[in-house]
């Protein structure tokens, strides 16, 4: 085998690992890492932090996070849905099946392997930590497995990606750190639930026909655009009040109120909601929606930190 045909094989090697990397849609799987960030934060709060349980726990959630991402393309490209679907940046997949960049025998591969290498990083943190995290991680994996092909078929399906890419993972973090869930740890997990609902809430606008088609049953088709305006609009303002509120009970510090500063950007994003028939209006909304959700977990979080950094 000559130079050339070596420096063709790496160039196509390369390609195809772009192109698993891009599968993954790497840009969302920040919102993993700000959970992690939560959970851990709220853990240094309490006076119990171990860096390598944090970096293996959060990589694990990646992987995860990963699973959903792509089982989700699969299901999406088989019922139809993204060859239906008007796609943007912040919803509509990857576009890698429909554009045959890559089989679906492949993206379920990629898939199956990113959930069968979280595993065992879960099976370690149950044994070193206790069993206390197993309930977490099997409702994890069912809603992983479940989500496309059964829960989207019942009504208000939102609520699975709060909890399972939401409350979960900051629950997890905080158990793989301390071993065990208290008051603030599960007020901790609410405001991270909220917003992972509305992110996907969201999400959702642009694909109603789609959806429809497909025999799906979210919000914005059960209840029409402007009924899911309005959950939408009542989850938003809950995240606030719920921190506020913790606040004022002492479960959360004074410091988690920086989350509050994000609220400028929920506004725009329940005026996008609201103006979902404007296509522009509302992928204005979505990118506020995404600003939200990862800056109002992140100033969370660092709320937890200086509480302690602070006197």
């Amino acid at each position: 085998m000559g130079w050339g045909t070596y420096a063709a094989h790496g160039a196509l090697t390369r390609m195809k690992l772009k192109l698993f990397i891009l599968e993954t849609r790497p840009q969302f799987l920040v919102l993993s890492v700000i959970l992690a960030f939560v959970g851990s934060a709220l853990a240094w709060n309490q006076g119990v932090f171990r860096l390598g349980y944090a970096l293996l726990a959060g990589f694990g959630l990646v992987l995860a996070h990963i699973a959903v991402n792509v089982l989700n393309d699969v299901f999406d490209y088989r019922s139809g849905i993204d060859l239906a679907t008007r796609r943007t940046p912040f919803s509509g997949g990857s576009g890698m099946l429909p554009q045959r960049l890559l089989t679906p025998r492949q993206a379920l591969g990629l898939g199956i392997g990113s959930l069968a290498l979280a595993a065992p990083i879960g099976v370690f943190f149950v044994y070193l930590r206790g069993l206390g995290l197993a309930p977490i991680l099997v409702l994890a994996v069912l809603f992983i497995v479940l989500y496309s092909p059964v829960i989207l078929k019942y009504p208000w399906p939102e609520w699975s990606a709060g909890v399972g890419l939401g409350a979960l993972p900051v629950l997890g973090m905080v158990f793989v750190q301390t071993g065990s869930y208290d008051g603030p740890a599960i007020a901790a997990a609410v405001p991270p639930a909220l917003l992972v609902h509305n992110l996907l809430l969201l999400n959702e606008f642009p694909d109603i026909e789609a959806d429809r088609g497909a025999g799906r049953r979210t919000l914005p088709i059960t209840l029409g655009p402007r009924g899911a305006a309005r959950v939408f609009a009542g989850a938003a303002v809950a995240v606030y009040v719920w921190i506020a509120a913790a606040v004022a009970a002492g479960v959360f510090p004074a410091w988690t109120l920086l989350a509050l500063g994000t609220i400028p950007l929920t506004f725009r994003a329940i005026r996008g909601a609201f103006q979902s028939g404007d296509p522009d209006a509302l992928l204005r909304g979505m990118a506020a929606n995404v600003g939200t959700v990862l800056l109002t977990q992140l100033l969370l979080g660092a709320g937890f930190i200086l509480d302690r950094l602070v006197p």
